[in-house]
């Protein structure tokens, strides 16, 4: 079982509600000697809980390949108590081979304040691993999920050399005075409570930055970029919960708002935690299933690493946009598959008694719902200006998209959805996504992921027989096979009935 289902765990932040181009950066030298506490390195956090049926290290190799190819630096590989050494052992040695860094962060929905014997066990054990991130002068990388009240001196004394502890402490709840930094993990729009805003209450991302690096005095923060959020486990499993944190074009704001806050640090939530839905990296990628299968089958969100790769470059660079790093002109678009309105009450696995001692169960839409519109959601990586179409169930969308990266959303429509780049009245690209909008309950659920599609067409991404949806039909109340359906070819697009102009967002508030 991945670390992230504890997110319901998670100790939440309290703040004010007032809230061809060669890139022309050090990517291409040896990291090593960019490891400083200076270093603007990116993370991403991979989920080890799901990937126990991997066999060797080369079952870590195409998620390093692709990793690396992003930009990304290391993974952070979340951890719980469940004997993690083998795995950890083959991630380190794909990490190795594959030109990519690696660092422990322990899950501390399992890892308790009396365990730092075993955590600094852990360090010392794969801190002289070739792979190892280290930082400032050759110090061991170390982070967490949560983690508030552990004895922090312990685990240095535990792990029996230099460490660069960078935890998800939270504001009021930690003394920061021991840590080299702090990671934020709170990726999205809340209202302050871990659930999406509400009654008035609004906690943006960007308040999370401020309070952090105040607290933190000149000290590493490592923050947050993410996508999405959704989950959605009922009573099938002991980790009930169901909700959603509005998210919409969150990853390329969050993106914006990361290259004007120049981090030490900055990591993505996450690779490959299915059950929240923020994944970016490939369906295809070996793991177990939890039950998230029930809504990431046939839903991939590669675009998002993509979309992430020009952001990545400009980071490193310093640079406040992304444009001159986009090699490979792109349309990024999502949605979500179904309107929040839809009633799938009846044949829904929410309903019905569920673990609710940690509260973030529901029967029904997730909490936070109401939070969402009904848009597809479009990024556009351009070399020169053009205009993005997009058919949404006969409904026709033009948006004059200038030259770099540009965002635009408009409401959505049941049916197809088809996206086309034009210049000079002759059309550049185009393609219609496999998934339509449908007005069903698929699988008989509320399925509130994201698909996500980019133009060009991507490979294609599934996951795969077997162990990764394993548990697709634990709980569900009506007939749905446990196997990859997306189509072959994409629907037919329906003739425009109706045609609107919609202007960009290069540039949005805080989220």
């Amino acid at each position: 079982m991945h670390g992230l289902v504890h997110f319901l765990l998670f100790c939440t932040i309290t703040a004010s509600s007032s809230l061809g181009y060669v890139i022309p950066y050090s990517h291409n030298r040896e990291l090593a000697s960019r490891q400083t506490a200076d270093s603007k390195l990116v993370f991403a956090h991979f989920i080890v809980g799901i990937t126990g049926n991997r066999a060797s290290a080369a079952d870590y190799d195409d998620d390093m390949k692709r990793a690396k190819a992003i930009g990304f630096d290391a993974f952070a590989l979340n951890i719980g108590n469940d004997k993690p050494e083998v795995q950890l052992g083959f991630a380190y040695d794909s990490a190795a081979a594959n030109g990519m860094k690696a660092f422990i962060s322990f899950d501390c929905s399992f890892f308790k304040p009396g365990d730092e014997a075993a955590i600094g066990a852990l360090i010392a054990q794969f801190a002289s691993k070739p792979a190892q991130l280290k930082v400032a002068g050759g110090k061991t990388f170390v982070s967490s999920f949560i983690g508030d009240g552990l004895n922090v001196n312990a685990i240095r004394a535990a792990s029996g050399g230099d460490i660069f502890f960078v935890p998800n402490f939270h504001p009021g709840q930690s003394d920061f005075t021991p840590l080299d930094g702090a990671f934020n993990f709170q990726g999205w729009p809340s209202n302050g409570l871990n659930k999406a805003p509400s009654g008035g209450k609004l906690v943006t991302v960007d308040d999370g930055d401020k309070q952090f690096q105040s607290l933190l005095a000149g000290k590493s923060y490592m923050a947050p970029v993410s996508p999405w959020f959704s989950t959605h486990f009922g009573g099938e499993v002991p980790f009930s919960k169901n909700w959603v944190f509005p998210s919409e074009l969150l990853i390329y704001q969050r993106w914006l708002e990361i290259l004007a806050l120049k981090p030490n640090f900055a990591e993505i939530v996450t690779w490959n935690d299915y059950g929240e839905s923020h994944y970016i990296g490939p369906l295809a990628s070996k793991h177990t299933d939890d039950g998230a299968s029930k809504w990431a089958n046939d839903m991939p969100h590669n675009g998002w690493s993509d979309l992430s790769k020009p952001f990545i470059a400009a980071y490193k660079a310093g640079e406040s946009t992304p444009d001159k790093f986009i090699d490979e002109e792109k349309i990024v678009y999502w949605y979500r598959i179904t309107p929040k309105g839809i009633d799938c009450d009846s044949t829904d696995t929410t309903f019905g008694p569920g673990n609710n001692a940690t509260g973030d169960f529901f029967n029904g839409r997730p909490n936070g719902f109401d939070t969402l519109s009904d848009n597809v959601f479009v990024v556009s990586l351009l070399k020169a200006p053009g205009t993005v179409t997009v058919n949404s169930g006969g409904t026709l969308y033009t948006f004059d998209a200038p030259a770099g990266a540009s965002a635009f959303s408009a409401p959505f429509k049941v049916g197809a959805q088809a996206f086309a780049l034009n210049r000079d009245g002759k059309e550049v690209m185009a393609a219609t996504s496999l998934k339509s909008i449908q007005d069903t309950c698929p699988c008989g659920i509320y399925n509130f992921n994201a698909y996500v599609g980019t133009v060009p067409e991507g490979p294609r991404d599934t996951l795969q027989p077997g162990d990764a949806l394993a548990n697709l039909k634990t709980g569900l109340k009506v007939a749905c096979d446990a196997v990859p359906s997306l189509p072959a070819t994409p629907p037919p697009t329906a003739a425009p009935t109706a045609t609107s102009t919609v202007t960009a967002a290069p540039t949005l508030p805080p989220i």
